[in-house]
Order: structure tokens, then sequence, then C-alpha cells
């Protein structure tokens, strides 16, 4: 098997890093994870390494890789930045990869990794613009184009978590802080993290998303108050992304997109917020779930 028919994917997150390899038609072949040495950068880039050379020992063959991190590596710069794995700013990840493994490796953010696995073969495989959704402990968004990934000049396409809740109230002011240095960031409202510290300080009850979930699906009156106010504010962060881009369709992923009602309740919501308060844009689970971002990873090598 050639290198254009066998792709290498890793997906880089906070406690794991995961690689798979597939085909040429995206059967996977093998898969590994280990867990992240956390605030140990020259660890990271060994273990990373070290996985691909495991997946290449279990197959007898040698793959192109490609791997999505917690951020973007700057255009300007050359070195990492905006990853909440802060170990990793102000490092040439790409550059120190590439040379432990004696190739060319692509990296990309790990949300667009997502949008390029489900415009590839996953819920919006043949949809031209895909605006990809990562609804987890933060909130990422990732944009491809025609089955490829879209960066920008800024590395930074689709980075919507970092804009601020849109028509906020008068109670939602000044906003919680980001570790991004700004208040009231979409990721502080609607990640699983701002969920949960919003379920708090609105009731004093500190809860797990999940638990505010599942005592919202069986009638608890505070959580399903939460999850109705997470709901809006989904809503009012999306309406600005349709109208900015109409994506052809939305993908979700995330721990927060296996939450059946967002499906049902959306659509009916979005349209408050959106221009022209029309909104036919589907919006769907992504189709791989929590491996849409290692094998977007992997198709960061497209077909030749």
């Amino acid at each position: 098997m050639t290198n254009s028919e066998m792709r290498i994917g890793i997906d880089l997150g906070g406690t794991k890093i995961e690689a798979l390899a597939i085909d040429k038609d995206g059967r996977e072949l093998v898969r590994h994870r280990v867990d992240t040495p956390q605030g140990d950068y020259e660890a990271t880039i060994a273990s990373m390494a070290a996985l691909v050379r495991r997946i290449e020992r279990d197959t007898g063959r040698t793959g192109t890789v490609g791997a999505g991190i917690p951020g973007c590596v700057s255009h300007v710069s050359g070195v990492v930045k905006n990853a909440n794995s802060t170990w990793l700013n102000g490092k040439p990840l790409d550059r120190d990869l590439c040379t432990a493994l004696e190739r060319e490796v692509r990296v990309a953010n790990d949300a667009n990794c997502l949008a390029i696995s489900e415009a590839t073969d996953g819920a919006a495989a043949g949809k031209r613009l895909v605006f990809g959704v990562i609804l987890g402990t933060g909130c990422g968004g990732g944009l491809a184009i025609n089955g490829h990934v879209h960066n920008g000049p800024n590395g930074i396409a689709g980075e919507w978590g970092h804009n601020p809740l849109p028509w906020m109230l008068p109670e939602e002011l000044p906003g919680p802080a980001c570790y991004c240095g700004k208040n009231a960031c979409l990721e502080t409202w609607i990640s699983g993290t701002g969920v949960a510290q919003d379920h708090k300080r609105v009731t004093g009850r500190e809860l797990t998303t999940r638990e505010i979930v599942t005592a919202s699906e069986a009638g608890d009156p505070e959580a399903k108050a939460t999850v109705d106010r997470f709901e809006d504010r989904l809503a009012r962060g999306l309406a600005h992304v349709i109208n900015l881009l109409d994506p052809d369709v939305l993908v979700f992923g995330g721990g927060l997109s296996k939450v059946q009602q967002l499906y049902r309740n959306l659509p009916t919501i979005l349209p408050r917020y959106v221009f022209g308060r029309e909104v036919a844009t589907p919006i769907v689970p992504a189709r791989f779930g929590d491996s849409s971002g290692v094998r977007g990873a992997a198709w960061l090598w497209p077909h030749q």
C-alpha cells in the first residue's frame, strides 16, 4: 500500500491522543490511543510520533500523516496559537512532528478536522459549504469548502467560540470571563463547561452538564430552564454563522451533540434570530461522532 492509499490521522486532545489509519475508501484499518502528557510539549510530540510508528508496524505499511490540534499554527510566526492546551502555544508543532517522523505532516484545527471528516464521507458528504460545530468541554467551529479545509490567512476561520454571545440580555451582561482574556465569548456560555457554570450561577447547585441534561429530561424545572437558556444562546450564536456564511449544513460534534432535543428545537428557535426569519439549514449530528476529528485529520490528505 503506497502513501496515497493509507492515511493516518492524529487527534491531539487535552486528555488523550488518538490515532487511526484508514484506507483509500475511508475504511478503518487500526486505531490506538494514549493519555496526553499534559504540560509536557516534548513528550507530546514523542507520543504522537510513537502512535504513528505503532500503526505502521501493525499494518506493515507507510501512510501520510495529518494531525488535528486544539488551536492552530500561525501563518505569521509559524508556531501554535489559541490552544486551550496551553503548553502547545508558542511551539512549532508541525515542524517538530515533521522532524520526528521524517516526512511532511499536515496540521489543522480539530474543529476543521471535524468539518472535513463529515464533508468527505460523513453526515455532510457532497455538500459544498459545511460548518462543523464542536460542543464539548469547549466550543469550536470549522469550515470545509468543497471537501477542503478553509483556514483563512490568520488560521482562525470558523472560530465562532470566541465571538461574543449575540443580543445579550441585561442579566447576561457583562458575561463570564474567558481564558482568551475577553468576556462573554460563546465558549463561556454554550460549551459543556459553560452550561454547568450557568446552572451553578443561577441555582447554586453544582452539577455536571450530563446530570443537568438528565435532570431536565426527567422534568426538573431548574435543569429544564438551564437547557432552555443553552438552546436559546446556541441559536443566537448559530444565527450569526448563518447570516455570514449561509452554510449548506451544520454538523454537530462533541458531547452536547448527543442531546437529541437540539435537533428538534433549534429549527424552531433559529428563525427568531436569523435575518429574514427563514431557516432551511439542515442541522445534523456527526456521522462518526467522537471519531470525526481523528478521521478528518487523516483526510487532510485528500484523494489525489
